[in-house]
């Protein structure tokens, strides 16, 4: 059986809802953790706003732009992820999942993003 297809605004909602889950947890431990929590709030749960205001965009050079900030903050969010595991403040194996869906959710977005800028081109 397929895998269901989730539209890119829910899977940026459900990323950020792991998110903060995420930050949550890293908001009890050391002040370290916190600061890297705080950032990792920003970039992980602006993704999906900039996909929402995507999908109001007035025009295609509109769309791109919203998905370009949409992706460039899922990189940030990587950064981060990557961060937490390299500092061994959150296991590789507990961050895995979230990892994956954060580079997979970027894919998507810079796939997004170069057909909307290729398909404006003459």
């Amino acid at each position: 059986m397929a895998e269901e297809l989730v539209p890119i605004p829910e899977r940026c909602f459900e990323l950020a809802v792991r998110i903060v889950k995420l930050c949550q947890y890293l908001e009890k431990h050391s002040a370290t953790s916190r600061t890297i929590a705080k950032q990792l709030l920003r970039s992980g749960t602006s993704i999906g706003a900039n996909v929402g205001e995507g999908q109001s965009a007035e025009s295609r050079t509109d769309f791109a732009h919203k998905y370009s900030i949409a992706l460039k903050e899922a990189r940030e969010t990587k950064y981060w992820l990557r961060l937490l595991s390299a500092t061994e403040t959150v296991g590789s194996e507990q961050l895995a999942d979230i990892t994956k869906e954060t580079d997979e959710v970027a894919r998507i977005l810079g796939a997004s993003v170069a057909k909307a800028k290729g398909a404006r081109k003459p």
